[in-house]
């Protein structure tokens, strides 16, 4: 071996000494012996601080009574009050007046090892207790003694302090009261959404009943809730939540049938009994409880926990202006309930009226009308959308129309001005449904333009009109504007009206329009403060002013044309002889079970929807013969109570001018003179262009359509008081034959029922 291997040699070793020597050091520092005695050491300071604690902690004298539980106050426009509420809602019984089995369900949701575990999930409280150190925020894991602790002893507070004494107090609960007790006491202090706290009280709110009475399927439901409250009531979940809660309410009745306490005979016969819609707060009647109602329902869908809310401790202001919401209430008895007289006449105990009234530059609602109030009617007439919109849905095919640039069967743009047939069962044209919808009364028009057939509500135009637009198109128009898209059945029938929609819904789709094509969605909170020990914290809340959803030019020129509607249709006998510009649509559905009107000016748009409902079972009925008369349409009562109202709400203003940019529809002046004869010729003109001017009366005395050979009518038409229509007017195409709605057309009981088109009396 040469001098530089050994030299090298040399060096190796002294490395190799050194690095043992270090590991030495370490391994002497680390020796198993150490590290084991620290863990026992550690092990032995946390037993001998638990057992500190465990002595240092008892279980309270006193419960938490919730001493800190306050009002909410609402408050008009002006911040004059309007209610006080959110008062606790909680009745406790005793662990024997609650079913056996409804009893399990809980057990069965929340902790199945209850009767056997010491009152401490060691696991889940470690999880617990970690995810809070990490700053998850809230976590599962609790026992029911551990939740019972909590909820009547201690805070929701998310500390390890606090979790500690859960604990410890939870073992100490579970040696002194024993199961039974801290069951019942479980049950009557848990909250379960709609300001119930406690069974009884969940019970009620729920399902109508005493807590005796739930069956099994009802008590799986309520012991679903207890884990997301909010998200798992029915009437306000969504589509996922009620999937979720199904799916919770299943994962119970099995656990139940894992412990025996169910037969999987028993349950297979289990159905999930869907809860009843909530009702007022209790202490609110009138109209405030619909608005303390609705109020609720927007602050939850802003964010505010349910269980906060009704904590109490909010000062909630409301659009609502005291002298308009009077100015409402004050028509409605004018022009509708002091006409009805219940004993002389029974079908007068059917009429139902709802209404909302909005203010276009601002979203805000500032009156609303829900019917007679808690307790009398709980339904928000205002608001509920089983009543089909009927033609007031017709101005959004129009919109439709403009804002897509949709043309006619014949490669015409669709305005004001375009010429369609009107005869009465007139076959649509284009379509893979055959669909023939009668006019109302079965009026039969000739060729008219689209300013009449709005004035007058001709089915047989917008019939045709919708399938020119493209009922896709038509259904995603009225969904930008506010209406709900789930309610829609995209068939020929919808282009009458037959989906479900509430005065809230129309009237913001109504208030887009006024708002030149800038959403609005109405809304009822305008302002939401909680005060928690002196300090203020305001909710956020959503602009009810959104994006552009309509083309300004489309937005006005629709309104241009329901100016129409007012001056020289169907609800000029009620509105025309206004001091205020005013725009708007009638509407009436199959066998007159509903009526509307919806109208605007300028500064207030306004929703009023009549509908006939059943006081024994709320079926829909018809409304024929409220008030001693004989038909009920929208030009009738709601016009009248939308007339009304306006009139005192405006308050001596007559409101301003439509700042319209359009060049048409019925607010903007004729070029033409028409023609003074109103005698139709026997042919039409070669252009397509009618050779008379009508006065708007059906083109054949018997009601039935007259057809040249090529299928056009014999006496075409165009409105009285407007320009003869333009050279190229189209009639939608060729109408020969009879053929009739194979879809079923009107859905006329709200839910989705399938008359034959045929068979209809027609909508207006």
């Amino acid at each position: 071996m040469g001098r530089a291997e050994a030299r090298r040699a040399q060096q190796g070793s002294a490395r190799r000494a050194k690095t043992k020597q270090k590991k030495s050091g370490i391994r002497r520092l680390f020796t198993w012996k150490k590290i084991l005695g620290t863990f026992l050491g550690v092990c032995l300071l946390g037993i001998l601080g638990f057992i500190g604690l465990y002595l240092y902690v008892d279980i309270p004298n006193d419960g938490n009574k919730q001493a800190q539980l306050q009002s909410n106050v609402y408050k008009y426009a002006d911040g004059k009050i309007l209610a006080r509420a959110g008062q606790v809602n909680r009745e406790n019984v005793s662990l024997d007046r609650i079913p056996w089995a409804v009893q399990r369900t809980f057990v069965a949701a929340e902790n199945k090892n209850f009767y056997h575990d010491s009152g401490v999930d060691l696991m889940g409280t470690a999880r617990g207790i970690l995810n809070t150190l990490m700053g998850k925020g809230k976590q599962g894991g609790s026992t029911i003694t551990q939740q019972y602790v909590k909820n009547y002893y201690l805070t929701q507070e998310q500390t390890v302090s606090r979790k500690l004494q859960e604990i410890v107090i939870s073992l100490k609960v579970d040696n002194k009261l024993g199961k039974d007790k801290i069951l019942a006491g479980y049950l009557n202090t848990s909250y379960y959404g709609r300001g119930a706290y406690g069974i009884q009280a969940a019970a009620r709110a729920y399902y109508g009943v005493d807590v005796d009475k739930l069956t099994v399927s009802q008590g799986a439901y309520l012991a679903a809730l207890l884990q997301a409250p909010n998200q798992y009531d029915w009437s306000l979940a969504t589509a996922d939540g009620k999937k979720r809660a199904q799916e919770r309410w299943a994962y119970t009745l099995n656990n139940m049938v894992e412990m025996h306490w169910l037969s999987p005979k028993q349950r297979a016969k289990q159905k999930f009994q869907r809860p009843k819609d909530p009702k007022p707060l209790p202490g609110v009647g009138g109209q405030t409880s619909y608005l303390v109602a609705e109020a609720r329902r927007e602050l939850l869908a802003a964010g505010v926990d349910g269980k906060q809310l009704d904590a109490g401790g909010w000062t909630i202001t409301l659009g609502i202006e005291r002298d308009k919401q009077k100015a409402l209430e004050r028509a409605v008895k004018r022009k509708l309930t002091g006409d009805l007289n219940a004993k002389a006449r029974k079908v007068d105990a059917d009429a139902q009226l709802g209404a909302t009234s909005v203010d276009p530059k601002t979203g805000h609602i500032v009156a609303m009308y829900g019917g007679a109030g808690y307790p009398k009617h709980y339904t928000n007439n205002a608001t509920r959308s089983d009543y089909q919109a009927a033609s007031t849905f017709k101005p959004l095919i129009l919109a439709s129309a403009m804002q897509n640039s949709a043309q006619t069967q014949d490669s015409v743009p669709i305005t004001p001005n375009t010429i369609y047939d009107g005869h009465n069962r007139r076959p649509v044209v284009g379509g893979t449904i055959p669909f023939a919808p009668p006019n109302e009364d079965e009026r039969d028009y000739g060729r008219i333009t689209v300013q009449t057939a709005t004035n007058n509500s001709v089915n047989a135009v917008f019939a045709q009109m919708g399938q020119d637009v493209g009922l896709e198109n038509v259904k995603k128009t009225a969904v930008s504007l506010g209406m709900d898209g789930s309610k829609m059945d995209v068939k020929p029938a919808m282009t009458l009206g037959t989906m479900g929609a509430s005065p809230l819904q129309m009237a913001g789709a109504y208030a887009t329009l006024d708002n030149h094509g800038k959403k609005v969605t109405p809304t009822l909170v305008t302002k939401a403060v909680h005060s928690v020990n002196g300090v203020d914290t305001e909710q956020q809340l959503k602009d009810p002013i959104g994006p552009e959803v309509l083309d300004r030019r489309t937005a006005d020129t629709v309104t241009s044309v329901l100016t129409g509607v007012v001056n020289d249709g169907t609800a000029s006998e009620a509105v025309k002889n206004t001091a205020y510009k005013a725009a708007g649509k009638t509407g009436t559905s199959d066998d007159d079970k509903s009526a509307w009107f919806v109208g605007y000016t300028p500064k207030l748009v306004t929703a009023v929807g009549m509908f006939g409902e059943s006081p024994n079972g709320g079926a829909q009925v018809t409304l024929k013969g409220t008030g001693g008369g004989g038909r009920v349409n929208g030009g009738g009562y709601p016009a009248k109570v939308w007339a009304d109202y306006t009139e005192s709400a405006l308050g001596g203003d007559d409101g301003g001018d439509f700042d319209l940019e359009t060049d048409m529809g019925a607010a903007i002046p004729p070029t033409t003179t028409p023609s003074p004869t109103a005698t139709p010729s026997t042919t039409p003109s070669p252009t397509g262009t009618p050779s008379s001017t009508p006065s708007g009366t059906p083109s054949t005395p018997s009601g039935r359509p007259s057809h040249t050979p090529s299928g056009r009518p014999s006496s075409p038409t165009t409105p009285s008081g407007s320009a003869s229509p333009p050279d190229g007017g189209v009639d939608g195409g060729d109408t020969s034959g009879t053929t009739s709605g194979a879809d079923g057309g009107t859905g006329g009981d709200g839910n989705g029922g399938t008359k034959g088109a045929n068979s209809l009396p027609g909508f207006n």
